[in-house]
């Protein structure tokens, strides 16, 4: 959805992230329809929520992001729960919601969302027999600085996740950095300490099945806490010379999410701007 710029920070994105927003706002838009009069409060959570609008890089392009994406649906969620870590982005966020959606529950965390997990978590209603709560949780980090820890405290009960796998952009690029030195950064990312030596049982210690090890691995630790087999991975490539960047990996403990997912995926080829 194209919007004009308020003089307010507007982080730029490559032209490839439409594709990403288109995929969210789908999945979101699917989700809040068909939800709606299932559950007493829908909860939309943004681990990495940014600024609310995006410039596309070399053109005068600005869009809305997720969390501006979310609210903008016909069908609202009940509660918005948006974590950015830069004071300058969420500042503007914050400025951009009151503005334009003043009458919205919206609570803001200001912080790494990975260190301020169980402070997110406690703003989620808790799930009663009076109260049923489903959320939904959009998490698009700028690399595998995603703790799975973070996740797996998101995880418990109900909770449909979309998230960002820089598998590609980041674990691809610095394969020898990862494999060979002290990092922590993949550790935390599969929250597993050991996972060189099951790349190296698994895959040889072979550069070009590290994508594929480490999407398996994910996939395997999440099905381990109970969610369904996912969809196949869906990958966004470059626009300019049609490499791969990353994926979005979609993951519910209910099949119907599964399938709100895949009309999405439908959705996002036919749709170039949304128009809600």
């Amino acid at each position: 959805m194209k919007v004009e710029n308020d003089g307010l920070v507007i982080p730029e994105v490559r032209a490839w992230s439409e594709q990403k927003y288109r995929l969210m706002g789908g999945y979101a838009d699917i989700f809040t329809r068909g939800m709606r009069y299932k559950w007493d409060k829908l909860v939309y959570v943004d681990l990495f929520a940014g600024a609310g609008f995006s410039k596309i890089k070399s053109s005068s392009r600005i869009v809305k992001s997720s969390p501006l994406i979310a609210m903008s649906l016909p069908v609202k969620f009940d509660l918005y729960i948006l974590c950015e870590e830069n004071e300058e982005k969420i500042a503007a966020l914050r400025n951009r919601v009151v503005k334009l959606h003043p009458d919205l529950n919206v609570e803001f965390v200001n912080g790494d969302s990975n260190k301020l997990i169980n402070d997110i978590k406690s703003l989620i209603p808790r799930y009663s027999k009076n109260c049923k709560v489903l959320p939904f949780s959009f998490v698009d980090p700028y690399s595998l600085n995603l703790h799975f820890a973070t996740i797996q405290e998101l995880s418990h009960g109900l909770m449909d996740f979309l998230i960002l796998q820089a598998l590609h952009m980041d674990a691809n690029r610095n394969f020898d950095i990862y494999l060979n030195n002290n990092t922590t950064k993949i550790d935390l990312y599969l929250g597993d300490s050991n996972w060189r030596r099951a790349f190296k049982d698994k895959m040889n210690s072979d550069k070009g099945s590290f994508v594929k090890f480490l999407a398996n691995e994910y996939k395997e630790k999440m099905l381990a806490l109970g969610y369904k087999e996912p969809p196949e991975l869906h990958q966004i490539r470059s626009d300019d010379k049609n490499l791969p960047l990353y994926y979005l990996a979609f993951y519910s403990k209910h099949e119907r999410g599964n399938e709100f997912w895949r009309k999405a995926k439908k959705f996002s080829v036919t749709q170039t701007e949304f128009d809600f």
